[in-house]
């Protein structure tokens, strides 16, 4: 809680500026993965929330190397730690789900990595302060809230913010990859199509979710030569979330800014730790904490989905001539993008609704993809990394296909047997 006195709105303003981008060669990576906890044995039952609170003190008691939290509607994420390289990355990552994965089971819960919640509408688990105000928040704008809490989930990447100066790493040039980048791993790893047992027309169903949200904190900043100036802005005029309170519900104000927040000291002067806070109440898809946080990618099935989204965003970020090529692949993209800032621009709407069936968007994935491949070796990829890579391309990208066709597919042919069986009744 508070414990500094306010300060000036320069002094915060400055402290945002140094702790925004916080620049030097990359050396780092990181990935958070979540997860959509359901029974193991019938997905489509929502889980009471004392098994989930069971499953949190089971799992805290595990020798973890990654901060194990849950999300509003009982989702599980694992955050690494900041790792050298890609290999460990995820092979801390990779130990700690051989430890989860088993507990889990043995308590009847299963894991899995779907964008959306595929099964049954939103339910909310955990009911600390924070989330009370969000959710009353939320609720202003729609039902959107309320889904993107307790029904979504994500592989969200970490890279270093790159070097102060110019270049293929520098971290100006990295932010604006980001976002131009990012509609492309939306299309290429859709993974959210169906909503309650439907579809729903789109194949990352999460980005729709994301894009309904308040726009003050889910839309990405302007893109210009200063991205610290303009984040800075951003936070600032972002609408306040909640002001915490030390005893009671925490206030959900309406159409108040931090910036007027500071100027008017109402209903009390904000302090430093007020403004961070206030950080970790925006969303847009490309979050800046000192390194790069991105935000838009649907999380994957399987063991090691994760893996890929990780790996290829690793490799167009950190390695030089991959950097290079994936941003001369997708600079052309924002001309189709507009005016209008991610994700509601015209490209991320494609991405979340055509995903790679949009013929620029395969090709700039598959001409992205292609560079990231040829730069997993000089990252030390492990041949394990390379060959999953690879399968991922072949199987999705050079068809012009994402996960989400795999279960339209399979959504559709159970839906054609069904109709087959009636008939010959």
């Amino acid at each position: 809680m508070p414990v500094r006195p306010a300060e000036t709105e320069a002094e915060l303003e400055a402290h945002l500026r140094g702790i925004c981008f916080k620049t030097g060669p990359p050396r780092r990576i990181g990935v958070e993965i979540e997860w959509l906890v359901h029974d193991a044995r019938n997905p489509r039952c929502p889980l009471e929330p004392d098994r989930l609170r069971s499953a949190a003190t089971t799992l805290r008691a595990l020798p973890l190397s990654s901060l194990l939290t849950f999300e509003p509607g009982g989702q599980l994420e694992l955050s690494s730690l900041p790792a050298r390289t890609l290999t460990e990355c995820i092979e801390a990552v990779t130990a700690d789900l051989a430890l989860v994965r088993p507990a889990m089971l043995a308590m009847g819960l299963g894991m899995a990595g779907h964008g959306h919640n595929p099964w049954h509408r939103p339910q909310r688990v955990l009911t600390e302060p924070r989330y009370n105000a969000m959710e009353a928040y939320f609720d202003r704008w729609g039902s959107a809230g309320r889904s993107m809490m307790c029904a979504t989930a994500s592989v969200q990447v970490c890279v270093d913010a790159g070097y102060e100066e110019p270049g293929p790493l520098g971290h100006g040039r990295r932010w604006l990859l980001a976002h131009l980048l990012g509609a492309v791993l939306a299309a290429a790893f859709a993974n959210s199509p169906t909503s309650e047992g439907c579809p729903t027309g789109y194949r990352t169903t999460r980005q729709v979710v994301w894009s309904q949200l308040d726009p003050g904190r889910t839309l990405a900043p302007p893109q210009g030569a200063d991205p610290r100036t303009a984040w800075v802005a951003y936070v600032l005029d972002a609408p306040v979330m909640c002001i915490r309170a030390e005893d009671g519900p925490w206030d959900a104000p309406e159409g108040l800014t931090f910036r007027e927040w500071v100027r008017t000291g109402v209903p009390r002067p904000p302090t430093r730790e007020d403004l961070d806070y206030h950080l970790t109440t925006l969303f847009p898809p490309v979050r800046p904490r000192g390194h790069l946080e991105l935000r838009m990618i649907d999380a994957q099935s399987g063991d090691a989905g994760w893996v890929v989204p990780l790996a290829v965003t690793a490799a167009l970020f950190d390695d030089p001539e991959a950097a290079e090529r994936a941003y001369r692949i997708v600079k052309p993209l924002a001309e189709t993008a507009g005016s209008r800032p991610a994700p509601r621009n015209p490209l991320w709407r494609r991405a979340a609704r055509a995903a790679l069936t949009d013929p620029e968007l395969h090709t700039a994935a598959v001409a992205c993809f292609a560079a990231a491949q040829e730069a997993l070796p000089r990252l030390g990829a492990s041949p394990e990394v390379r060959a999953a890579v690879a399968e991922f391309t072949e199987r999705y990208v050079a068809r012009g296909r994402c996960p989400a066709d795999d279960h339209l597919d399979a959504l559709y042919a159970a839906e054609g047997d069904l109709i087959v069986g009636k008939d010959s009744q």
